[in-house]
């Protein structure tokens, strides 16, 4: 690993924005000990893109204060450039002819911060109930500890989307931010609650299952990245 001209230059930009933001919002200034972790960690992840995709890392705080504080306006605009940065990394990465590996392991770890980051901080707020919220972050990290214990035995999985993964992935997006969106709006979102709370862990335990097929049809050389 090597410290990256890009990751310089990007963690500069965040923690900058991350103090200004710290500053308007009067979140916490413990708070600030997240980004300067990222930018810590930014520096030495190569890519454009890939700075492009930890904004969603950044992001995560400013996600779970506002859900927990239910300013769902602010939220919005949030979970919305979340969204923008997860469509734009890959326009970057074909646009610098860099797409990697690294990225595509990348992608749902950042996805995975967001999410749960999101989803806790609505538990917090009292609209998300907490055993759901502890799902939502499995499904993102049982897969992240499973590619890195495969790692560390030796192995080197091949690292991709699975239609499971993605699937699970929009659909905690969509839920997590339609009941966000209902409570805004003074709607009850109590039954797309109702509905997160069956579709969210069968999702979960389909994208596990198809993690494990693939691995077991290539044990030498492959396993999905969800």
């Amino acid at each position: 690993m090597r410290i990256t001209t890009a990751g310089v230059v990007a963690g500069l930009i965040y923690t900058v924005l991350g103090v200004c933001w710290t500053v308007l919002a009067g979140a916490p200034w413990p708070t600030l000990l997240w980004f300067v972790l990222i930018a810590a960690v930014g520096v030495f992840v190569p890519g454009e893109a890939n700075q492009v995709s930890l904004a969603r890392a950044y992001l995560a705080t400013p996600a779970a204060i506002y859900a927990a504080r239910a300013e769902y306006g602010a939220l919005a605009v949030v979970v919305a450039v979340a969204g923008l940065t997860d469509l734009v990394d890959g326009t970057v990465a074909r646009r610098f002819k860099s797409p990697t590996s690294f990225g595509g392991a990348l992608d749902p770890v950042v996805d995975g911060v967001f999410a749960a980051a999101l989803a806790f901080g609505l538990a917090l707020g009292g609209l998300f109930p907490v055993w759901l919220a502890i799902v939502v972050t499995a499904r993102y990290f049982v897969p992240a500890i499973a590619g890195g214990v495969l790692l560390a035995s030796g192995r080197r999985p091949e690292l991709k989307h699975t239609l499971t993964g993605q699937v699970s992935t929009v659909l905690n997006l969509v839920l997590l931010g339609g009941i966000a969106l209902l409570r805004g709006l003074d709607q009850d979102p109590g039954n797309l609650v109702t509905g997160a709370e069956v579709v969210l862990p069968i999702a979960a335990v389909a994208t596990f299952v198809h993690l494990a097929f693939a691995a077991r049809r290539a044990p030498a050389t492959e396993a999905g990245a969800a």
